[in-house]
């Protein structure tokens, strides 16, 4: 092994259980529930900026986007650079209204607000269904990613590299919670920031300045220099749309990043929150995916272009830098995990066993055992889960993003800006948007030659307004009968 790639690693990993620790003791001077899932609502403008970028950007991001921008060229460049409002978008259509209900209800989870809002049990058990099936799918992306990381770069065993990234990022959650995970992700956005700006330069000096890159990339390709790619399917208007759709407008549906829209301090925080949140995605997004892209010229013949990163590191940085900037991957990969972790423990504990069983709250130390078995339960489900990955990481993470985004767009968004809102639109969506999503993308079936995602989210506006007018109409009824 290279020790001076490790070593710095194992720095940044001490360090973050250093913040685990601090975060623990927090968590054991207050109530338990309300700082394990959300901090007690207490971040700064920064963290608020940092823990919401660094929770969207995972191995999607740092390790799949490089290896489609490898693959496809530049246009996939300009294709992630539609992500940069994300930020900006999620905190500024739902943050001021989600953290007004969340504080006025006293409510933890998104799934909190969503039963106070629709009362209706049913939408509580799909919401939290879609959101276990497709965490864990999302989560697996995670490990998968982090085991090709360390499998490459430090040339340690694939299956290895899973339990080890397993038992670090189960540990630390386990022990601080959601104040240990906003920490961390504030220390780890940090690490992005500077790692893949450091990266992206020392691929361009390697591979000999821009113009000449340019050149290599035009012999293997002309199209790699192209808007529109290299693949069969060109990256046109309606591949962009949907790209729009599915990782920017439908992001206002993924319950990972609406949770930071109730845990914030103020409306300072929150405002702050979004422009710097923004800065943020941006330079991550274009530093990531121009390296993977450029990267190709300096390594042409990758069988498996998620490995585009990792392997750059090793080529292209020195060992002592390569050892400080492979914190930067982990670090994405596991400020994504140690959220979703979080979350599926608030959905297992506090939306369905606390909600169905109220008067177990009083008993807190079964409450704290119950969420730590939680937590490090799914861990273990999802190492199991991923030690056999498929090759390309994005369409794996893209699936499972469609998914959450098909069952919680809309029954967020009227929830919280329409009054009429009932609970027969709510789950006529939840049903009909997940099902259509699922169905069109395992037959293959393209609509106008649109994602899955654009159709599907279509068929769920229209079941929610469908079934909302059914809700109506069966309200009069049963006022009518009452009277």
């Amino acid at each position: 092994m290279n020790w001076a790639i490790i070593i710095p690693l194992l720095v940044y990993i001490l360090f973050v259980f250093l913040g685990a620790v601090y975060a623990y003791q927090k968590r054991s001077k207050g109530n338990f529930l309300a700082e394990y899932y959300v901090g007690n609502r207490s971040m700064s403008g920064f963290v608020l900026a940092m823990t919401t970028a660094a929770t969207y950007v995972g191995a999607s991001s740092f390790i799949g986007g490089p290896g489609a921008a490898y693959k496809f060229g530049l246009g996939w460049v300009l294709l992630a650079m539609i992500q940069v409002p994300v930020v900006l978008f999620t905190l500024g259509v739902l943050g001021k209204k989600f953290a007004i209900w969340a504080r006025q209800n006293h409510s933890l989870t998104i799934n909190d607000i969503l039963y106070i809002k629709y009362k209706s049990p049913y939408i509580l058990l799909l919401a939290s269904l879609s959101l276990l099936v497709s965490f864990f799918i999302m989560m697996s992306v995670q490990f998968i990613g982090v085991g090709r990381l360390l499998e490459t770069t430090l040339n340690i065993d694939y299956k290895l590299s899973i339990v080890i990234f397993a038992v670090t990022v189960g540990i630390y959650t386990f022990i601080g919670g959601f104040r240990a995970v906003v920490l961390t992700d504030t220390i780890q956005g940090s690490i992005m920031m500077i790692g893949t700006v450091l990266l992206l330069a020392a691929v361009i000096y390697a591979g000999g300045g821009v113009a000449n890159i340019m050149q290599t990339l035009e012999s293997i390709d002309p199209k790699l220099i192209t808007p529109y790619g290299i693949d069969a399917r060109p990256l046109d208007f309606t591949f962009m749309t949907s790209f729009w759709v599915l990782v920017c407008f439908g992001l206002l549906g993924l319950p990972s990043t609406l949770i930071r829209a109730m845990s914030y301090k103020n409306s300072k925080a929150l405002h702050s929150g979004m422009i710097i949140g923004t800065i943020v995605i941006a330079v991550l997004m274009l530093s990531i995916h121009l390296a993977g892209a450029l990267g190709r010229a300096i390594i042409p013949n990758l069988t498996v272009t998620d490995k585009i990163i990792p392997s750059l590191m090793i080529q292209v940085l020195p060992p002592v830098v390569a050892g400080i900037f492979l914190a930067a991957p982990m670090a994405a990969i596991m400020s994504s995990i140690d959220s979703m972790l979080i979350q599926t423990s608030s959905t297992l504990i506090k939306d369905l066993y606390l909600r169905f069983k109220p008067e177990a709250v009083h008993n807190e130390k079964r409450v704290k055992y119950f969420s730590s078995i939680a937590t490090l339960s799914m861990t273990i489900l999802v190492t199991i889960a991923t030690l056999n990955p498929p090759d390309m990481l994005i369409w794996l993470n893209l699936f499972a993003l469609g998914g959450l985004e098909t069952t919680f767009l809309w029954v967020i968004l009227f929830g919280l800006y329409w009054d009429k809102a009932n609970a027969y639109g709510g789950i006529a969506s939840m049903i009909v948007g997940f099902i259509s999503y699922i169905t069109l993308t395992y037959v293959g079936i393209k609509i106008f030659d649109f994602h899955a995602i654009v159709p599907s989210l279509l068929l769920g506006l229209i079941a929610f307004l469908i079934g909302n007018q059914i809700g109506v109409i069966r309200s009069k009824n049963t006022a009518l009968v009452n009277q």
